[in-house]
């Protein structure tokens, strides 16, 4: 199956989602994962319309984004964990990281960055002990330090969903993710607009929830080599 394909049967799934969940499917947005896929295959990712990417490892990213410098519209985010030494090459190279998931982190990112640098807050919903993100009663505590930093720019929440995936497991991490959203708009009474859930194995039951970003790799450039 060639990318067109793939990214025909894609956008069919997701308008399918959103027409179950009576929602536009207009207002997802998908963030095509480059982790390990070659300059010339995200080019191709480019030229079907993509413009959001998303990297898991700041090291492949510098050797990378400058190949594709001459995408001078692509966006990158960074969709891994982030290590605080490699903070100071993450800030200039994406646009928005999503895996925030600690004090210490927020610290080294407000330090580096030259002006404020939106990010997603990562929650570990599923409870599994082996995956990133902050525990689902310490978001508020997080968020609360987060907007008192001056180049942090909070704008959402970000989660995994559990592996392997089950539609009752999946959608209850999703939804919980979504209780989390709106309870911290309620108590920090601002919006924090993007809910970013759902991969290649999880995305219909992610929009079904309530996502607006969908991380997806395979489900573009298919298996990877």
């Amino acid at each position: 199956m060639n990318m067109e394909e793939r990214v025909k049967i894609l956008k069919d799934k997701i308008k399918e989602a959103c027409e179950k969940s009576h929602r536009n499917a207009d207002e997802i947005a998908i963030v095509a994962v480059t982790k390990t896929i070659s300059p010339d295959k995200i080019e191709k990712a480019y030229s079907l319309g993509f413009r959001l990417f998303g990297e898991n490892r700041v090291q492949e990213a510098r050797d990378k984004i400058p190949q594709l410098e001459h995408l001078e519209d692509a966006i990158w985010h960074l969709i891994g964990h982030l290590q605080t030494n490699k903070v100071k090459y993450a800030v200039k190279l994406f646009s928005m990281i999503q895996s925030v998931d600690s004090v210490k982190l927020l610290e080294e990112i407000n330090k580096r960055a030259e002006k404020r640098i939106p990010v997603l807050i990562e929650v570990n919903t599923s409870g599994e002990p082996q995956k990133h993100g902050v525990n689902p009663w310490d978001v508020s505590r997080i968020v609360e330090f987060a907007l008192s930093l001056e180049n942090i720019e909070v704008m959402g929440f970000m989660t995994v969903g559990p592996y392997p995936v089950d539609e009752l497991k999946s959608r209850r991490a999703f939804s919980l993710l979504r209780e989390i959203r709106e309870k911290i708009e309620s108590e920090f009474e601002r919006r924090f607009p993007i809910l970013s859930m759902g991969m290649t194995e999880d995305f219909e039951y992610a929009i079904l929830e309530g996502s607006n970003m969908l991380r997806i790799g395979r489900g573009i450039f298919g298996e990877r080599e």
